[in-house]
């Protein structure tokens, strides 16, 4: 049977290539990559110690590093490869997993440390982007003595942005959302057009196109960095994932037609900063200033603050992306049970878009947080690529699995892990050069997550493992008797419980145990709902088993990955569908505003977990399961997950370990008298 909303998000999330869609597309997927033009090649003179420390060979094969790492990483992996792992039109880490989980339970490992790394990105990338563009400020003489020596004004202007930026989370962003297509198309042709001027000043930048001069600069005497220039140069393809992710917004064609033209405005800008830097290298004045930024100071004086203005609204559409996407990362783990059932809001019409208020305040305040120690854009570089290589490493580890075990081509899948498995082995090892300068902080970040992860999953695990399966079948007559006693009161016309597991015959023990024993509960009808995560994102269909009886129902819920959990919204409807079948028995309602109905009232209840003071588990266990019951209390509350805080809710607490009845117990008499003796 089938479950119906208003919206048809299958066919939405398989958009064909529109003008309309290429558009979203730019203001969507490319926000991340498409600001990295403002500090990689910052990030690069500086490793190599500052303008006055580099040549034109030294920028020319540092040029076509970055040439090539776009090209290998976001071209050839991300769009040629990565793009046709689709799970029904969607994209992203926990999709990917969807495909690939049967094929091994270790598969859980990268993809929790995928998941972790991303959300950490999604923390730093404000941090970074805005930072960034307000130090663009400092190119303006005027502008910069205002600013005075310190960065106490302009941290006062980046964190303002960025708590204006949190602040609008709340009510959605699809009326400003409307904005970024248009804005990021005018920000790539800024770097375009603005990179393509200032190459004509130096056309020996075209050699970097050769990946000779590559290869070159890695082992050359004036590369003062060695192989950690890499750390500098992976920061150019920070966002490539979001391509992959972002897959089910935008549709696979608008971003392999959208790509070559953003690809072509990133590499104009990055060979017009080089031919400005081989032809300013030698100024003694250019080479006094601190944090020089090549992106603003190959601009004349009167467009900088042009520029400024629209670096300050791509940083901002950029961190709106990464936050949006922390709220789907948390939202789609959950559905997966490698996080805590989080409230999750809906603020607009806009598919997709949700709002999770603790997701919101955590990376407020972590992003504020990281604002404030790091203090500049320069030192937040350093924190910044690290996660990102571990992610893609993950990636890279679950895609062979993809391409090798579901798509059955083994030599491709060989090849494709020795190409970049390799290829980002190095990334990374040159990357754990700046763990010292900020990468731990990236690292720190990404290991809360993770421990966060593991606690809920290996908990989840353990519950699972303590769980006592009955045969529903058997129990049948005890669950009528207990109908036909009116000397106990009727608890509710309808008495739902939420279970796990597919199985119509089995049943928790817990359930039965709460129906019969903890308090018997009288109802007309006792259902048991089974809320099943299905590798289909938008799939909403139910199976029903009523075991020959009128008054017991039995329904697995379908419900795709991405779709919200409502479950009394689902309920109504499958309600009405065993009525009009036969199958549920009339419950008459005398009292209620809508008149008289033929369908009485619901109760859900809710069976919690709780350690007892003893149980047969190691100390990690123990540790991983306190953990999880401690994050689920400061969570909120679950109903909300399931749509049933406005419902009538009774939530029972039982011990994780249910002692099997002792049918007799000996105590031993002890004589006071003899041993007063």
């Amino acid at each position: 049977m089938s479950l119906t909303e208003n919206e048809n998000a299958v066919t939405t999330a398989k958009q064909r290539f529109s003008m309309g869609m290429f558009l979203v597309a730019i203001g969507i997927v490319y926000g991340d990559i498409g600001t990295s033009p403002m500090y990689v090649m910052k990030s690069i003179v500086e490793g190599n110690g500052g303008l006055a420390n580099v040549n034109e060979d030294f920028i020319i094969g540092s040029l076509s590093l970055v040439i090539w790492t776009i090209t290998l990483l976001t071209t050839i992996k991300h769009v040629l490869i990565a793009l046709k792992a689709d799970n029904h039109g969607e994209g992203g880490i926990f999709a990917l997993y969807s495909l690939i989980r049967e094929k091994g339970k270790w598969l859980i490992i990268p993809t929790m440390i995928g998941g972790c790394t991303m959300l950490a990105d999604g923390v730093l990338t404000p941090a970074v982007t805005v930072t960034t563009a307000v130090e663009g400020l400092r190119s303006i003489e005027l502008v910069n003595r205002f600013l005075g020596e310190g960065q106490s004004i302009v941290l006062l202007i980046t964190i303002t942005i960025v708590c204006v930026l949190f602040m609008i989370q709340r009510n959605g962003t699809s009326s400003i959302g409307k904005m970024f297509g248009p804005v990021m198309m005018i920000w790539f042709l800024f770097l375009g057009i603005t990179g393509l001027i200032y190459s004509f000043g130096d056309l020996g930048v075209l050699r970097a196109l050769n990946p000779i001069y590559a290869i070159k600069v890695l082992i050359s005497p004036y590369n003062k960095a060695g192989l950690m220039i890499l750390g500098s140069v992976f920061l150019c393809t920070t966002g490539a994932e979001a391509l992959y992710t972002d897959m089910g917004h935008v549709g696979r064609e608008n971003i392999m037609f959208s790509w070559p033209f953003v690809k072509v405005c990133l590499i104009l800008n990055y060979m017009g900063q080089c031919a400005w830097i081989i032809g300013h290298c030698s100024d003694p004045a250019l080479t006094q200033i601190k944090d020089l930024n090549p992106f603003y100071m190959m601009l004349p004086a009167g467009m900088r603050p042009v520029a400024i203005i629209l670096s300050a609204l791509a940083a901002i559409i950029a961190s709106q992306a990464l936050i949006s996407g922390s709220y789907t990362l948390v939202h789609e783990a959950a559905s997966l049970d490698l996080m805590p059932h989080l409230n999750v809001r809906y603020p607009s019409d806009t598919k997709g878009q949700i709002y999770v208020p603790i997701i919101n305040k955590i990376l407020w305040f972590l992003c504020i947080a990281v604002i404030l120690y790091f203090r500049s854009g320069s030192r937040m570089e350093n924190a910044y690529g690290l996660a990102i290589t571990i992610s893609m490493l993950m990636m890279t580890i679950m895609f062979t699995v993809y391409i090798g075990a579901v798509k059955g081509r083994k030599l491709g899948a060989v090849l494709f892990a020795l190409a970049f498995f390799t290829l980002e082995s190095i990334f990374f090892i040159s990357s754990l050069g700046k763990f010292a300068a900020g990468g731990y902080v990236a690292v720190l970040l990404s290991l809360a997550i993770l421990f966060i992860m593991i606690s809920w999953y290996r908990g989840t695990q353990i519950e699972s493992m303590q769980k006592t399966m009955l045969n529903m079948r058997d129990y049948l007559g005890a669950i009528n008797n207990l109908q036909e006693d009116e000397s106990l009161p009727l608890c509710s016309n309808n008495l739902v419980y939420l279970a796990k597991g597919e199985d119509f015959e089995k049943v928790d023990r817990d359930i039965l145990y709460s129906i019969l024993d903890k308090e018997p509960k009288r109802a007309d009808a006792y259902w048991i709902i089974s809320v099943n995560t299905t590798n289909i994102p938008f799939q909403k269909d139910y199976e029903v088993e009523t075991f020959g009886t009128d008054c017991v129902v039995r329904v697995n819920l379908n419900l795709g990955f991405k779709v919200r959990q409502s479950i009394n919204v689902y309920l109504r409807q499958i309600v009405h569908d065993l009525l009009a079948s036969g199958e549920l028995k009339s419950q008459f309602r005398k009292h209620s505003i809508y008149g008289p109905s033929t369908v009485g009232s619901f109760k859900f209840c809710m069976l919690r977990k709780m350690m007892p003071l003893e149980g047969d588990l190691s100390a990690i266990d123990s540790m991983l399961i306190h953990t999880k019951y401690y994050i689920r209390r400061i969570a909120g509350n679950p109903a909300r997950w399931f749509g049933l805080e406005t419902s009538n809710l009774i939530i029972e607490y039982v011990p994780l370990f249910l002692p099997q009845r002792r049918e007799h117990e000996v105590l031993e008499r002890v004589d006071h008298r003899s041993q007063q003796d």
